[in-house]
């Protein structure tokens, strides 16, 4: 096919390679909170002293700049304290950096779009790889004045980028963005600043193997109790020996506690973060540690139980189950899920939502789920699809990247695999070779169930295509055998047809005998016939 563009090969996702679980911190007393707080502001200043020192480094940050931070900042908090803060000092700028890549890269994509639509005459159509000119001169004349504000603006990341230079927000630029929106959060300014400054606390310590409970600053023992180092100014709250403060409450991990208790009591490293929930007045305790990189499975054996392929929508998983050969069996499932309302609940839907999809997987028997390699980063700009605005705000709210996170950590629990293919034609190719064929009276097939057996099939490494039809009789000839026939040495393979003697087509036994008596010739048209048709009831069945 002209214009179809080379697919990517399925791939085998690698599993999680971290893990992370959290409880909540009960019944902690005015002290406890009072001394978290205090601790959590104080980290935090250093945290956002160590990040403005970083950026002000910009390309000629190197080891002895680090050192020099590190050296500044143990005075004043304790040499585990301030490792912790400038790790995450590092973390932040290079996520800055690869954003600024990123925002680089739309801004790019959108100035070509502008470039090609405005050089068009008005009017001009379309086709189906590139747009159309503007409808009108007020049009053209509105999108020159975006190219030039997008030139500018593509200059100005340029030139930060060659410096160095990167914008960060400790506590988030879409909380800061809050404050001048309040009626519309809704929050009062009080909750705002309190939720503002809970954001850029510090309360967090990276895990040391060989240290006791692996962790030397935020210690949990076996039994529950939670410890925290106290940095140098605060040492005088300390309430036991050594400068550490205990708190009254006790936590329990009742998801992979066995797993975090083997990990302490073998002083195996276990990061720790504690965070206050200001909308529920919440503290909140989170442990995590990473695991040994798993070698994922051969795509073969990932394949030799059949697959689920799913086609990942803005509401739903619209799957259905398919076996090692390619055939759709069963019915279509799907799974719904609402993204609209806040962040916890968008994230709880997509949770059932997987859950469900991972538990008829494994009651369908197969090892592995076929999804696509989604990325919409360059496929949402209103340069690309200009008016559709409702379509734009569709592939925004897929959350692609958390879902294909979860989706990876939970199946890995359940012993499955994640295979990944390329999206490309697999809704306009699922649709036009298996939605019709499928449809029954008392089965609707959909466009989405057709892209879920299209993706399943390029997972399994079989064409999306069905069987295609014989050539034409004039053709054969020339054209050849199907376009999609199995390979003479695949059992099952279409043979060789029998002779058609006599018979239409559709009509040949399989043996290519005759089935009725041989009629007089017609060579003396008026002789009556001596012989009687003799047609076997069977031709005439369907």
């Amino acid at each position: 096919m002209g214009g179809v563009r080379e697919l990517a090969a399925p791939f085998v996702v690698p599993g999680p390679c971290g893990v992370a679980v959290r409880d909540r911190l009960k019944h902690l007393t005015p002290r406890d909170e009072e001394v978290l707080r205090a601790v959590g502001e104080h980290q935090g200043r250093l945290a956002s002293r160590d990040l403005r020192a970083r950026c002000a480094d910009g390309l000629e940050h190197g080891k002895e700049t680090w050192a020099s931070r590190k050296r500044g900042l143990t005075g004043v908090s304790s040499s585990r304290i301030a490792g912790a803060i400038t790790k995450a000092t590092r973390d932040q700028w290079a996520l800055a950096r690869r954003c600024q890549a990123a925002h680089i890269q739309t801004l790019e994509a959108g100035i070509r779009t502008l470039r090609h639509r405005l050089s068009l005459p008005i009017g001009a159509p379309g086709t189906k790889r590139a747009p159309g000119g503007y409808r009108s001169k007020g049009e053209w004349f509105h999108k020159s004045r975006r190219l030039a504000a997008l030139e500018a603006r593509h200059t100005a990341a340029v030139r930060d980028r060659q410096a160095g230079r990167v914008r960060g927000v400790r506590g988030g630029k879409r909380l800061l963005d809050t404050r001048h929106h309040l009626t519309d959060a809704p929050l009062t300014e009080g909750q705002w600043r309190e939720r503002w400054e809970a954001e850029r606390w510090f309360l967090a310590a990276d895990g040391e193997s060989g240290k006791r409970f692996g962790n030397e600053t935020i210690r949990v023992t076996p039994d529950g109790e939670v410890s925290i180092k106290l940095p140098a100014p605060l040492s005088h709250l300390a309430n036991t020996k050594h400068g550490r403060y205990t708190l009254t409450s006790t936590v329990k991990f009742a998801h992979r506690g066995v797993e975090w208790a083997d990990r302490i009591t073998a002083n195996r490293a276990v990061a720790y973060r504690i965070h206050l929930d200001t909308g529920r007045g919440r503290w909140y305790l989170a442990a995590s540690w990473q695991r040994p990189v798993v070698q994922t499975i051969p795509l073969a054996t990932a394949r030799a139980r059949g697959m689920i392929g799913v086609d990942t929508n803005a509401d739903h998983f619209a799957t259905h189950h398919l076996d090692p050969h390619g055939n759709p069996t069963g019915e279509p499932r799907r799974f719904s899920y609402d993204l609209s309302g806040t962040t916890a609940h968008r994230d709880a839907q997509i949770r059932h939502a997987l859950t469900r999809l991972i538990n008829w997987a494994k009651s369908a028997g197969v090892a592995a789920i076929g999804i696509e390699d989604l990325d919409f980063t360059t496929e949402k700009t209103r340069e690309k699809h200009g008016r559709r605005k409702r379509f734009r705000q569709l592939i925004s709210g897929i959350p692609t990247g958390k879902l294909r996170a979860r989706l990876v950590s939970m199946a890995a629990e359940q012993g499955l695999s994640i295979v990944a293919v390329d999206p490309a034609y697999t809704s306009v190719w699922g649709a036009q070779h298996w939605q019709k064929p499928l449809a029954t009276p008392k089965r609707k097939m959909s466009r989405h169930d057709a892209a879920g057996i299209a993706i399943g099939r390029r997972a399994l490494g079989h064409p999306i295509r069905r069987r295609t039809a014989p050539p034409p009789h004039d053709r054969r000839d020339r054209a050849g055998h199907r376009t999609a026939q199995a390979p003479p040495d695949v059992r099952g393979h279409d043979g060789t047809r029998p002779p058609a003697t006599d018979h239409a087509p559709r009509g040949v036994p399989p043996n290519g005998t005759r089935k009725r008596q041989p009629s007089a010739s017609n060579t003396v048209r008026d002789a009556p016939s001596t012989h009687q048709w003799v047609q076997d009831p069977l031709m005439h069945t369907g």
